[in-house]
């Protein structure tokens, strides 16, 4: 079967965002003045301040932010919470230490994450792409320790997917534009029809390790998969005895209504990856494992140097708990069915709208134009969102934001989409 829509409003025409030709170079005219190398195309903007779900520029223009520093900041900005974490863990003096000793608040952060999870170990690391790379490690050191041979090695990913641009996460990624300039990329990743027949020819229990998927594929259109769907990828997997990894760095803790994404569908993975929101914006990610896959790594064979120090793991406790309260979530599921709703009765006033997906706080809007001129003239208006392809709106309100925002939000949306039809 093929991985059906989650929402119930109308999918999109075509599959899959448009392939995107590399980016060429930039013209010596048109680079922008800053020491900052040019790996992104940023908007004409300056950011200065922040507050709840506001930003300011240098100015004093503000922004409805429905990007969250693209799912990150999910309590938004400026947050006495966040703050006071911060402050109380800068009071013992404490920013950094070596993982040869342990740190208190790295500990109470791991009990956490596995108390309110399936996992039983918990590895930390830096960034979404770096707990990618690890779970490619972790799943094949698993396989080899059942198959001495190596034989069983591969990873297998899914059309539409994003996990990344390091050399094994971007031969995971379905994306032309990131992976064409640094070819030869990392063998034995491969990128499978998001379909369930196709993956049952793919999935090789001799040769496959893993398969990695997003319960909410994120900059591959906003395209929540289908629980039944993931239930039965679950039951492949395990019949196969391929590690089933769920990426869950921009859908996961909080940003679908459950902590993470997966439990809607009521499964058990073997890993997740996690970052983005997890400690307000510090740099920080983490991989949650079970026993099965943990008991096989050895000391030595997978390291970092800034992972889970007790800054911000002090941090990332409170902002866990913050995204794990029941009210929370509660709020999200609901308010997020409402903000979709909203988004879809855009399509009876605009033909440029063709679809709406998503679920919670998590938003995909197709349109017939490019995106980009339309998030130019939401950014006009005062809304700051981002895209997810060629003709794809992605909106990822702070989790903070109130239905009073959310309504703000399609509001001036619904003007930015009006402005593109005037002649």
């Amino acid at each position: 079967m093929n991985a059906a829509l989650e929402t119930p409003v109308e999918p999109a025409v075509d599959p899959l965002p448009s392939p995107i030709a590399p980016m060429s170079a930039a013209p010596a005219s048109s680079a922008p003045a800053s020491s900052i190398a040019y790996t992104y195309k940023r908007f004409p903007l300056t950011i200065v301040r922040g507050d709840g779900v506001t930003l300011v520029d240098d100015a004093g223009n503000e922004y409805l932010d429905c990007m969250s520093g693209i799912a990150t900041n999910a309590l938004g900005y400026n947050d006495s919470g966040v703050n006071a974490a911060i402050a109380e863990a800068l009071s013992n003096g404490l920013i950094h230490l070596s993982n040869l000793v342990s740190n208190q608040p790295a500990e109470r952060l791991a009990h956490f994450l596995t108390a309110q999870t399936f996992a039983d170990k918990v590895f930390f690391c830096n960034s979404g792409v770096e707990a990618v790379e690890g779970s490619f490690k972790f799943a094949r050191r698993w396989a080899r320790s059942i198959d001495a041979s190596g034989a069983k090695h591969e990873i297998v990913a899914v059309r539409g997917s994003f996990h990344g641009r390091l050399f094994a996460s971007v031969a995971a990624t379905d994306r032309a534009q990131y992976r064409m300039p640094f070819r030869p990329l990392t063998p034995g990743i491969s990128i499978s029809e998001r379909d369930l027949d196709a993956l049952k020819v793919v999935l090789n229990p001799e040769t496959t390790a893993a398969l990695i998927v997003e319960p909410v594929q994120g900059e591959g259109g906003v395209r929540p998969m289908d629980h039944g769907f993931l239930r039965e990828l679950r039951a492949l997997t395990a019949e196969r005895n391929v590690l089933l990894i769920l990426d869950e760095i921009q859908c996961g803790m909080g940003r679908t209504g459950r902590f993470l994404a997966h439990e809607a569908a009521e499964i058990t993975p073997d890993i997740v990856t996690l970052a983005k929101p997890i400690a307000a914006g510090l740099p920080m990610g983490a991989i949650l494992l079970t026993n099965r896959v943990a008991s096989a790594l050895q000391p030595g064979e997978h390291g970092t140097t800034f992972g889970g120090g007790p800054l911000v793991t002090h941090v990332a406790h409170h902002v866990c708990q913050r995204l794990a309260d029941p009210e929370l979530l509660r709020r999200v599921r609901e308010d997020g069915a409402w903000f979709g709703a909203q988004l879809a009765a855009l399509k009876d006033t605009h033909p440029s709208v063709r679809a709406v997906r998503g679920v919670g706080f998590m938003w995909g809007v197709d349109v017939t134009e490019p995106a980009g001129s339309v998030i130019d003239r939401a950014r006009a208006q005062g809304l700051l969102i981002i895209s997810a392809g060629d003709h794809t709106l992605r909106i990822l309100p702070p989790l903070v934001a109130t239905r009073a925002d959310l309504e703000r939000a399609v509001a001036m949306l619904d003007r930015a989409l009006r402005d593109g039809a005037t002649p």
